[in-house]
């Protein structure tokens, strides 16, 4: 049944409704490259830090630094990838850029992600 660590069928036995409803849910190519991108942002613990650290208030770069416990050129790196993906969107007031979440579906994303994680936590007693 195990090859290679991922389990198989033992009986090759196709089950032609289910695929094709399960094809009905697919997304086209490029949608699905635009959503891989957006959870890749998603898949650094200091973008995490940055998009919590945002989704209480609007902050600039210097502020950011100071949450994250970096210097802010790393930051504006981050920054760059987190712009790059939508999620997050600054505005000028002089010198400073102050940024903050694109909008509310990444909160909820990352909220969502926050509640998986203590959910998962809690049933299996992972700490």
């Amino acid at each position: 049944m195990k090859k290679n660590g991922s389990v198989k069928c033992d009986a090759f036995n196709e089950h032609p409704g289910a695929i094709r409803e399960a094809k009905k849910g697919l997304l086209s190519w490029e949608q699905t490259q635009k959503i891989s991108e957006l959870f890749k942002a998603f898949g650094d613990p200091t973008r995490i830090k940055i998009l919590l650290a945002l989704s209480k208030s609007e902050l600039c770069v210097c502020d950011i630094a100071a949450v994250v416990e970096m210097g802010q050129s790393a930051v504006s790196h981050q920054l760059r990838i987190l712009r790059n993906a939508r999620l997050i969107k600054f505005r000028k007031n002089g010198q400073n850029a102050y940024y903050s979440l694109n909008d509310k579906h990444v909160s909820a994303l990352l909220y969502q992600g926050i509640g998986h994680v203590q959910h998962t936590k809690i049933i299996t007693g992972v700490k």
